[in-house]
């Protein structure tokens, strides 16, 4: 399989991008950092690009089977409309290609995954985290109003633990009183393996620990 990594230089990114070398699949990373990626050598096809031009992605885009985005904004509290502008270019390079496949990583809290978190979960979501939430709510909006097929993924408090295989996934999963957690290695088997088949497409998947 050919596919577009988007944020494989973050940490869930190269959870994903283990899992696709680890299958043989065939990985081109944009970056706009590209050093970043040294390590991997002749592993990844690294194109220099920005995620929200939608130029760079035409070009990181050709030939590929799917796309794969883990985006994020860090530590930063603020989206300055990172996910609106990257979810426009996305649209506008996978018309221009032909490429219809997207798995796309949003976070618990967004969109109607809000009304089953905590009570102090939601205070956090609509004070601290509110900018971010908010751009990703809206970018979702204009991916799911699209042709494209696509998985929006939703995990809980991620954690640099090791991969587990006995994660759990669902269309909606309710935090009732307990912060439920799930690994980066999870989410990025997760990932990857939503890529490879028609399960998830259309679909939102709340992703957490096999041990809540």
């Amino acid at each position: 399989m050919n596919i577009l990594l988007l944020g494989a230089s973050g940490p869930t990114g190269q959870q994903v991008l283990q899992q696709a070398l680890e299958h043989g699949d065939t990985v081109t990373a944009l970056a706009r950092h590209p050093e970043t990626l040294e390590q991997f050598g002749q592993q990844v096809k690294v194109v220099r690009g920005d995620a929200t031009s939608a130029e760079d992605l035409t070009k990181a885009m050709d030939g590929q089977d799917v796309i794969i985005s883990t985006l994020g904004r860090g530590k930063a509290l603020r989206a300055e409309n990172l996910f609106t502008d990257a979810i426009l270019a996305i649209l506008q390079a996978a018309s221009a290609t032909g490429v219809h496949r997207l798995v796309w990583l949003s976070s618990f809290g967004v969109a109607h995954t809000y009304d089953s978190a905590t009570f102090s979960q939601k205070a956090v979501y609509k004070t601290i985290l509110r900018n971010i939430y908010e751009n990703k709510a809206e970018a979702e909006k204009l991916l799911r109003a699209s042709d494209l097929d696509y998985t929006i993924v939703y995990p809980t408090a991620l954690t640099n633990g090791p991969a587990t295989d006995t994660y759990r996934v669902g269309e909606n999963i309710s935090m009732k009183s307990a912060v439920l957690k799930v690994s980066r290695a999870d989410v990025g088997h997760f990932m990857y393996r939503a890529a490879q088949d028609a399960e998830w497409i259309g679909r939102d998947a709340v992703i957490t620990s096999g041990g809540n």
